[in-house]
């Protein structure tokens, strides 16, 4: 029997299992999938600072600026560290602007205003009706890096992966989950476990109903753009409240436009507007001048695993991106069983160590978190990424482009 099984191999699910393997703890991680394959690996990619979520939520802004600056530390080599700006847009309203500015200030987000000259000094290519922009430590991730390299770190620190490997149900005894029934190629076996971690994201409701679970999940598709564009090599974010179409992410010789917010009930089976890929265009258009609808590279929607224990009053945009550890004995009265939900990518690891040490203090492990300070595997030779990426054959549209070069 394992200790712990870790059901999901995107970025969370994959720092679960590091965070857990460099502790001791004998760990399995699962994927249905290629790592990254979910919402990861479908993402815009961008490591956020903070100054996105203020003023209206400074603890979320907190979390961003805390983990920007560990993840610089432990993965540079997951990372390009391109800055951003927050432009104000003709049309704008200016006191959301100095609102951002001061919010970002009081948390210790480090801001440099710019002129509009300035600003286009710095990226030659804004828009026309540019007015002036908000420099701010955003940066870009490769997701399908980020998490090959947690899961292989896992690995060497004893865990054992199995992409490619989909759960059918799980093994409930007396009260606890205790493991489950999976399905490979080859057929299906049990893994049992002492503890199981669901880390599957915006397909956590489906896992936990196969315990009898209602977790109130609120998904929520977007869309991504990936467009032929060599000469932006910084964030672009829009100074308003979040909306369709605010943010630019560059890649070496393409751009990535986000996004939309649709909810969706099954974040496999969805609607895929052609419409919203026009708004990318015409909003997007707003900060950066000569986006070609001709140089489209690829086209590719995301699932937001959102949580709402209030769809009602809050669905979209109004829901937090805030994550939420769920322990189940707790809640529903099921052992053995914890979800990790919501959350963002740039909080992955400080979600791994949040699960983590609640399933350490459930299984009595008296060992302290060391993500934060420890160098992620390939740091001090990132060439070696893309080789283990290869070897995990696992190719999503986030960052194909990079991955391939």
């Amino acid at each position: 029997m394992d200790t712990v099984l870790v059901i999901g191999g995107g970025a969370t699910g994959a720092g679960v299992a590091r965070d857990l393997a460099m502790r001791g703890v004998d760990v399995t991680l699962v994927e249905r999938g290629d790592f990254a394959s979910g919402t990861s690996g479908r993402s815009h990619g961008l490591l956020h600072s903070g100054a996105r979520y203020v003023p209206g939520d400074p603890e979320g802004a907190a979390e961003c600026i805390a983990e920007n600056r560990v993840l610089k530390e432990i993965a540079p080599h997951c990372l390009s560290d391109t800055a951003g700006l927050f432009v104000q847009v003709a049309g704008d309203d200016p006191d959301f602007f100095e609102e951002k500015r001061a919010a970002c200030e009081q948390l210790g987000i480090e801001t440099e205003e710019l002129s509009a000259a300035d600003a286009r000094e710095a990226v030659p290519d804004l828009a026309e009706g540019v007015e002036r922009a908000l420099r701010v430590p955003d940066a870009v991730i490769h997701p399908t890096r980020l998490t090959v390299a947690n899961a292989v770190d896992a690995r060497e620190h004893g865990a054992t992966l199995l992409p490619r490997t989909e759960v059918a149900d799980l093994i409930i005894e007396d009260g606890a989950v205790r493991g489950a029934l999976v399905e490979d190629g080859s057929g299906e076996f049990e893994i049992r476990a002492e503890y199981v971690v669901n880390a599957t994201g915006a397909w956590a409701g489906t896992l936990a109903s196969m315990a009898d679970i209602d977790l109130e999940m609120a998904p929520s598709s977007g869309v991504m753009v990936a467009v032929e564009y060599a000469d932006l090599d910084t964030v672009l974010n829009r100074a308003r409240p979040a909306a369709d179409g605010d943010i630019v992410v560059p890649h070496d010789e393409q751009v990535i436009l986000g996004t939309t917010s649709v909810d969706v009930e099954d974040p496999d089976e969805f609607e895929r507007d052609d419409a919203e890929i026009d708004r990318m265009f015409a909003e997007c258009g707003a900060m950066l001048s000569g986006l070609d609808r001709e140089r489209i590279d690829r086209v590719y929607w995301g699932v937001r695993p959102l949580y709402s224990a209030d769809r009602e009053r809050h669905a979209g945009r109004g829901i937090s991106r805030g994550f939420h550890l769920l322990d189940h004995a707790e809640r529903d009265g099921i052992g053995g069983f914890a979800s990790i939900v919501g959350g963002k990518l740039t909080t992955y690891r400080a979600m791994a160590e949040a699960t983590s040490d609640r399933v350490c203090k459930r299984l009595g492990v008296d060992s302290a978190c060391s993500t934060a300070e420890e160098p992620l595997l390939g740091r001090d030779e990132p060439g070696r990424i893309d080789g283990l990426v290869a070897e995990f054959e696992a190719d999503n549209p986030a960052d194909s482009d990079v991955i391939a070069r």
